[in-house]
């Protein structure tokens, strides 16, 4: 049964003018991004980066900025979905008349910068680049439609006033401008083969379409050629589509019904990329709530060294690892300042590698559906958590072994994270939960210290360093004895932090690790405990929050990658059929475009949180992949479950 039609008997209805959070569209260039509502209306885009203020903030407060196209009297269409290998969305519309069919993409090209250099771009140049152009394109292709756009943006988070005046030569182009700040934000310009009208803050065009009759509109923030025909807006649509397909195509899928899970969680995690200079993006959006109506709302348009470097565990998997050598080298920038003096690995950044990321609240934002405060910025940015230096180096190993080399640039700062762990592990953090509660002395942190120095060693011994080597890998057993003498309770099971029998999410991350084998009694036993104890309605909790000093009120919907590291964890354990049965289960909360927000609500099914949510998709990758190979080896003959022992 769908497990959210289960939940509907006991949801209360009531009619929100916000959509589902899974009910938007994701859209990418690999330099900005946006969210399309059902009903076709663009309801949140920033630009020029993902992380400047919003055009279109609508997902915030619906008073904040919107461009809709549709036909005039509808806004439920009859069918959604992306082209098959692309982020291009296509929305099938039938109305009383006729029906049309609308595609988006933000615009990708063949590298046009050949002229003179970007100025944005800091990584090796590749094939494709960004036009900086939103596309939407129309063709009715039964009966009569009649099509109806508004185009309202709300500069700088709905702070300054838009002043739209026209461009063109006669009411094809026109351009909107932050009129009590003109130098601070992008000019919008829209170019069409409609005929726009300027009505105060928003541009609107209608016309009655006839089967066989076509239309476009573009919007742009940049100098590239906009089309002036339906002719042009469609190669450039083909051309995105080509850029997608050829990108997804250098993975390796497998060929089972839930390769296309899989495809999709890929495309997003390119997505959330930001290729000029190789960061990942936690999440597209600010503010989304984890609770709804409440106060955790947080921004996550930045780069965490965590989760990027857990993102490309999943891409590893599927193949993909040109986007690692990019976030390699933006580590490598980060880690050191213009003049090339070392600087320490902090928890996150701005996708241009900024270390100072501020938070501050929107106060003049409804939130999306009363959930307030609307914050910008992420003050955990200046926390102090002991896990990313683990993180990173096991994504530097996980290189190393597919490429058989380190980057040599990378050596020296991975050297001093190896050093970072050795000589803070045994310090209070606040965890890969970024709690806003008193420092604790978190498991799954030591267990990432552990993996630096482990990880550290074996890159070690692949340099010729055996005196790294041993130094590190005694470090390593001396935080291992460490965990297992403070870090696991009398039952066996490996605990949230020292001194509480709290269960927390994260420690089914130690077999995924290798911390211990999958066959050692206190895995087995922390996994099953956390798949009873730490579930409602079968989705794992991080943590529960009347036990945990997060310094928030308030509760908080399931966390969805937990959820796909109990798959993965059940798997190593040898619970196959757990595994197989949570994950399908899992699968069927999907969006309907196959998208996952940070959080699902057990009791309503709801997605929660910003969206979509890379650390979800990640998780997704690596359960899907687990329970494949599973399965095919239990076929085979040759799948021994772990606890079996050999």
């Amino acid at each position: 049964m769908d497990p959210v039609a289960s939940h509907l008997s006991r949801t209360p209805f009531r009619r929100s003018p916000f959509p589902p959070i899974d009910d938007y569209a994701f859209l990418s260039d690999c330099e900005t991004t946006c969210l399309i509502a059902r009903d076709g209306t663009v309801e949140w885009m920033c630009v020029p980066r993902p992380d400047s203020p919003s055009v279109f903030g609508a997902l915030l407060d619906r008073s904040a900025g919107h461009f809709r196209l549709s036909p005039h009297d509808r806004t439920v269409p009859a069918a959604r979905r992306y082209l098959p290998g692309g982020v291009v969305l296509e929305t099938t519309w039938q109305t009383d008349t006729g029906w049309m069919i609308v595609r988006d993409a933000l615009v990708m090209a063949p590298w046009y910068d050949v002229d003179e250099r970007s100025t944005n771009h800091r990584r090796t140049p590749s094939d494709w680049e960004a036009e900086h152009m939103l596309l939407r394109t129309v063709r009715c292709v039964n009966g009569t439609v009649d099509l109806y756009v508004t185009c309202e943006p709300a500069f700088d988070y709905h702070r300054g006033r838009t002043e739209w005046r026209y461009t063109g030569k006669v009411y094809e182009e026109a351009t909107a401008y932050c009129r009590n700040a003109p130098d601070q934000h992008p000019a919008l310009r829209i170019t069409t083969d409609l005929r726009l009208g300027i009505e105060d803050r928003e541009v609107r065009a209608r016309r009655r379409l006839h089967k066989g009759d076509v239309a476009f509109v573009a919007l742009s923030w940049g100098d590239r050629p906009m089309p002036r025909t339906f002719e042009e807006a469609a190669a450039k649509m083909t051309s995105t589509q080509d850029f997608w397909r050829e990108w997804i195509t250098t993975g390796h899928f497998p060929d089972h019904p839930w390769r296309t899970y899989l495809q999709r969680s890929a495309l997003t995690l390119k997505g959330l990329t930001y290729s000029p200079t190789g960061a990942l993006l936690a999440a597209s959006t600010t503010s989304l709530p984890e609770t709804p109506g409440g106060e955790r709302n947080w921004d996550y348009r930045y780069a965490w060294v965590r989760d990027s470097t857990f993102a490309l565990w999943g891409l590893y998997t599927l193949g993909f690892d040109r986007e690692a050598d990019d976030f390699f080298s933006f580590i490598l920038d980060v880690s050191r300042s213009e003049d090339g003096v070392k600087r320490p690995l902090q928890v996150m950044y701005g996708v241009g590698g900024e270390r100072e990321l501020p938070e501050a609240t929107l106060d003049h934002l409804s939130g999306y559906d009363g959930a307030t405060p609307v914050r910008i910025g992420n003050d955990a940015f200046h926390q102090r958590q002991h896990d990313i230096w683990g993180t990173l180096l096991d994504s530097v190993y996980l290189h190393v072994k597919s490429r058989g080399h380190i980057p040599q640039t990378l050596l020296s700062t991975l050297r001093r994270q190896v050093e970072e762990a050795a000589t803070h592990w045994k310090e209070p953090d606040r965890g890969i939960w970024e709690v806003r509660g008193e420092p604790q002395h978190f498991v799954s942190s030591k267990v990432m210290c552990w993996v630096a120095l482990d990880r550290g060693a074996k890159l070690a011994e692949l340099q010729g360093r055996p005196d790294y080597a041993r130094r590190w890998s005694a470090i390593a057993d001396e935080i291992k004895a460490d965990i297992l003498e403070h870090g696991v309770d009398e039952r066996g099971v490996f605990t949230q932090r020292y001194g509480h029998p709290s269960l927390d999410a994260s420690a089914l991350l130690i077999p995924l690790l290798r911390f211990l084998p999958a066959d050692d009694p206190r895995v087995r036993a922390t996994v099953l405990a956390i798949a009873d104890e730490l579930t409602e309605d079968g989705l794992v909790l991080r943590y529960r929050v009347e036990t945990t000093d997060d310094g928030l009120s308030g509760k908080e919907g399931a966390f969805t990658i937990c959820s796909f590291w109990l798959v993965s964890a059940l798997v190593e354990i040898g619970e196959v059929d757990r595994a197989a049965a949570l994950c399908q289960h899992l699968l069927d909360y999907a969006s309907p475009l196959k998208l996952y927000a940070e959080e699902i609500d057990p009791e309503t099914g709801r997605h929660l949180g910003n969206f979509p949510q890379a650390f979800t998709h990640l998780a997704l990758i690596n359960a899907v992949v687990h329970v494949i190979r599973a399965e095919r080896d239990i076929t085979a003959g040759d799948f021994r479950p772990a606890h079996h022992g050999p």
